[in-house]
């Protein structure tokens, strides 16, 4: 059994739990340790006496751990990426591809570190300066999805311990292999014991522990809405409150103009959609296409789907890997059958399918004829599923487009310099693209949404710094005060 990670020990669960292969549900990566509270509170407590040696420690001792620990992913980027594939589904090469994101991040942050800058300024009364620092916030919290095993993981830990702060890691428990993998790495960075704990479990247990001890001051979360309300509502209720972080979920459009380059509209829509088996909070979900190019977009994107392999995701050759759970497979059929009782067509795709091995396979599924009140284009389905949706010109489109509860992503299919500029503009989205999927983003800019999508500071690049850290400011007398003006004698 794989354990947690408490207090720089290895620490067996109360219980462990298999971890399945979605590519051939015969295949065990592993038995993982799950937490009870007592766990969950061993590691709370190894972080809270961890806090203030690491939190006062050389940003020479940070860059150089954050640096091995990066250095060790990159090199390890095939065996990983491997594992990553084997557990979560997602084909090899995006397996590999996010192990390689993961250690970016942490080398980009072992630079942060040397390069932690504040402010000094002239107080408006005379002999005093004002300083302005940031320091860490304290014990942070981290509740990652399974989706991205390995890289959201690293855009939590890596800010986190850069900035210094300890942490308590919950990963889902759909995916322990990848984060376990991770702390493997961590524990041989040179850390100090307790800096980093990685408690695997259940989130009615380990993540309400987390969320109602008084020792953690800030939870950083990844999810569903639904779980991240809850969540804030914790946070908020909390005595003291924590600092909250929520990066929750999308219901993307990409707007395509008929003026587009369709080859372009269509890899980007294919991309943005079906790649990761849809399962991204920044994925494609919405297409919206205006009325001159519609037709032959829709007959170009079925000519594509069809082409497209779905398959063991560690097998070469495979472009859409499987859904990663029963669970999930069983919500994306149910809201395929949704949309067709919606009178939504179901153009193409959408059949379960059987390869060498048991799997959860998924045809990826395209509606056309939908009308935006729909359920299937207002819910997020989190699974190879998008939907068309037809308008007449460019303003209805970014009318629909912006006729969501959600605010993460957004794209536009344009050669129109005038729509693309506009629509940067006034898209209501955290992040826009222009003839560019609305999933893939670089790792060192920030990462959020408004509306549903997003609530609290941004992650990644220098934008962390928001969250996990607070602002001090500081004021000095130099001990010297001006003598008044003297008058003179006339006066």
């Amino acid at each position: 059994m794989k354990e947690n990670y408490i207090g720089g020990r290895w620490v067996k669960g109360a219980h462990a739990a298999p971890d399945i292969n979605p590519s051939n549900t015969n295949d065990v990566v592993g038995e993982f340790a799950r937490a009870d509270a007592a766990d969950a509170q061993a590691a709370i407590d190894a972080a809270w006496e961890a806090f203030p040696a690491w939190s006062r420690s050389s940003i020479q001792t940070r860059h150089d751990i954050l640096k091995s620990i990066g250095d060790e992913i990159l090199a390890r980027k095939d065996e990983l990426g491997r594992l990553l594939s084997r557990e979560e589904g997602k084909t090899l090469p995006e397996g590999v591809g996010e192990v390689v994101r993961a250690g970016q991040i942490f080398l980009f942050f072992a630079g942060e570190t040397l390069r932690m800058a504040g402010d000094r300024l002239a107080s408006v009364r005379p002999g005093v300066d004002v300083e302005i620092t940031r320091e860490p916030v304290g014990v942070v919290g981290l509740i990652t999805p399974w989706n991205f095993p390995i890289a959201i993981p690293a855009w939590k830990i890596a800010p986190a311990l850069a900035y210094g702060n300890t942490v308590v890691l919950k990963p889902a428990e759909l995916v322990p292999a990848s984060a376990h993998a991770l702390t493997e790495i961590v524990a041989r960075s040179g850390l100090p014991a307790g800096v980093f704990n990685l408690v695997m479990g259940r989130g009615s247990v380990v993540g309400e522990a987390l969320l109602s001890s008084p020792k953690v001051s800030a939870i950083s979360f990844t999810g569903s809405v639904q779980t991240g309300r809850r969540v804030a509502q914790a946070c908020i209720a909390a005595d003291p409150m924590k600092k909250i972080q929520l990066e929750m979920g999308g219901k993307n459009p990409l707007v395509v103009l008929d003026d587009a380059d369709l080859a372009v509209a269509v890899d980007c829509a294919i991309n943005g959609a079906f790649f990761s088996t849809g399962q991204r909070c920044t994925a494609s979900s919405r297409l919206i296409v205006t009325e001159g190019v519609h037709d032959r977009f829709v007959d170009a994107m079925k000519e594509r789907m069809r082409a497209l392999v779905v398959g063991d995701a560690l097998k070469a050759g495979t472009q859409i890997g499987p859904v990663v759970d029963r669970n999930q497979l069983d919500q994306d059929l149910a809201y395929i059958r949704i949309g067709q009782d919606e009178g939504a067509r179901l153009a193409c795709g959408g059949e379960l399918l059987n390869r060498e091995t048991p799997g959860f396979y998924l045809a990826p599924a395209l509606f056309t004829e939908v009308d935006n009140a729909m359920r299937i284009a207002r819910e997020e389905i989190f699974g190879p599923v998008a939907t068309v949706t037809r308008v007449r010109d460019y303003e209805e489109a970014l009318a629909v487009a912006n006729d969501t509860p959600f605010g993460l992503s957004a794209g536009i299919c344009t050669t129109s310099l005038k729509h693309a500029s506009h629509f940067k503009r006034n898209s209501e989205a955290g992040m826009v693209m222009v003839n560019l999927p609305t999933a893939g983003i670089d790792y060192h800019v920030p990462f959020g949404g408004r509306k549903g999508s997003s609530y609290g500071p941004r992650e990644q690049g220098r934008y962390a710094a928001e969250f996990y850290t607070t602002v001090k400011t500081a004021y000095t007398f130099d001990g010297n005060r001006p003598e008044p003006p003297k008058t003179r004698a006339s006066e």
